[in-house]
């Protein structure tokens, strides 16, 4: 692991789901700092996005997958304050956002590096926080599952709800 640049402290305050309920169920408290393994960096998180998931949690309706920390938050952007030894296209200082399977509602949060990507420039921190989930989920569709390819006929596309065809 690099040796971080930036101070990183022991404790960080969290955004925690006491029982399951409404908004008022999401309490400050204080938890340890997690550290960036072999193939992850770590955030300082400038903010999170809020999607479905986290009200189902909060509500109770959804569990975190195993291992995943039960702090809500999915997508978070903000600046690499420490990476991991395997990790080599991000570094100390990078703007970057992340998709997480759990965490982002803290100061510092551990992405994948796989799932982590740099700030696109023109985007604040807020947008770039809101980004995460949707790009991962058309890049998984498309490129992954759909082997899309840039001279693919449905490079360019009409979306209608529930219908996409190719443009002329």
């Amino acid at each position: 692991m690099t040796t971080p640049r930036f101070h990183i402290p022991h404790e960080m305050s969290v955004i925690e789901i006491v029982h399951p309920g409404g908004p008022e169920v999401l309490v400050p408290t204080t938890r340890p700092v997690p550290r960036a393994g072999a193939d992850e960096v770590l955030i300082r998180v400038d903010a999170a996005g809020v999607n479905g998931p986290d009200v189902l949690q909060r509500k109770g309706l959804y569990k975190p997958p195993p291992g995943a920390s039960d702090i809500p938050g999915l997508e978070v952007s903000g600046g690499i304050v420490e990476v991991g030894s395997d990790v080599r296209r991000f570094k100390a200082g990078d703007r970057v956002c992340a998709l997480l399977t759990g965490g982002g509602y803290a100061e510092y949060a551990v992405a994948n590096q796989a799932v982590t990507m740099h700030v696109p420039a023109g985007l604040d921190m807020i947008e770039a926080a809101a980004m995460p989930e949707t790009f991962m989920t058309v890049w998984l569709n498309l490129v992954q599952r759909g082997n899309y390819r840039p001279a693919s006929p449905y490079s360019s596309m009409e979306a209608r709800p529930a219908l996409a065809r190719p443009q002329p």
